[in-house]
């Protein structure tokens, strides 16, 4: 039997299997999406000094991050708290300084984290309510110029059944960063589990009430967005189609790139100036879904 997405077993794909059907024979695929070579000067001229990378990695494995060389590393799913952590995680080159956070009580389950090649100012964990901090989905830390928050937002669920509780994260979310955003700037970096708009997944029209693409998901990363932040890949590549982070497993997806963007690196709109580049990572895998990377000349 083929096997089932992580996300369908667990919380019920974003977009389970609508959409994601066998090309039918004769048709044309659209291209793959080129990661371009990394654009490492900000507008005004400056070389970027931070580099954020984030991967949804299903599980904590051996991967890319000494070729990646990120000055801080975030991780969604990881399915382990800190003391579950692989050794050779834990002895990763250039990122000692490491904080995770897991659901209570439910081994396996969701998990975050966060590593840095510089010690942060300070850490915390959650949003700070107690509705959403019980599943291990935000670490924040701070460094001298912003905040990067590593962050693994709900699914909505198989048959939407947590659509509502999705609702009241994404208002409470959106009010966490605000706050931060007026101490200093932010980037969010994670695995937000929304296509904000149609060119964002492959199959738009089939998906309209899939988790991850219904109107109310959309219409809560848009207030997101007008709150005074950037979805940096779309700012930079407002017209680029085909730029997924996420394929189920099932069918071939990937080799057909049937996909999802659903993987984001998000700023404050006061950093547009230091934005340097954001990459899709399309070609590493190891994951139902590959990494994202932002660039910051600060």
């Amino acid at each position: 039997m083929p096997k089932r997405s992580k996300k369908e077993a667990a919380e019920g794909d974003a977009g389970e299997e609508a959409g994601r059907r066998p090309a039918k024979a004769g048709r044309e695929e659209p291209p793959q999406y080129q990661d371009p070579p990394a654009r490492e000067v900000a507008p005004g001229g400056q070389r970027f000094t931070l580099k954020v990378a984030s991967w949804n990695v299903d599980g904590l494995r051996a991967w890319w991050v000494q070729e990646e060389a990120p000055d801080v590393l975030c991780l969604q799913e990881t399915k382990c708290g800190g003391g579950a952590v692989p050794p050779e995680v834990r002895a990763l080159p250039g990122l000692p300084h490491q904080f995770w956070a897991s659901a209570e009580g439910r081994p396996g389950y969701s998990g975050v984290g966060l590593l840095a090649r510089h010690e942060p100012l300070s850490v915390t964990y959650g949003i700070g309510e107690e509705e959403h901090d019980r599943e291990g989905r935000v670490v924040t830390a701070e460094f001298p110029a912003l905040f990067v928050v590593a962050a693994y937002v709900p699914n909505a669920g198989r048959g939407l059944a947590r659509l509502d509780y999705r609702r009241r994260w994404d208002a409470a979310f959106r009010a966490y960063l605000t706050r931060l955003d007026a101490r200093k700037p932010v980037a969010l970096c994670g695995d937000l589990n929304v296509a904000h708009a149609e060119i964002d997944l492959r199959h738009p029209r089939a998906n309209r009430r899939s988790a991850g693409f219904t109107a109310e998901e959309r219409e809560g990363f848009g207030a997101l967005l007008a709150a005074g932040f950037l979805d940096s890949f779309r700012h930079l590549y407002p017209d680029v189609p085909h730029a997924y982070t996420f394929w189920t497993y099932l069918g071939g997806a990937r080799e057909r790139n049937v996909g999802w963007r659903l993987d984001y690196c998000v700023i404050s709109r006061r950093l547009e100036g230091a934005l340097c580049d954001s990459k899709i990572r399309n070609r590493v895998l190891g994951s139902d879904h590959c990494p994202v990377a932002l660039y910051l000349a600060l």
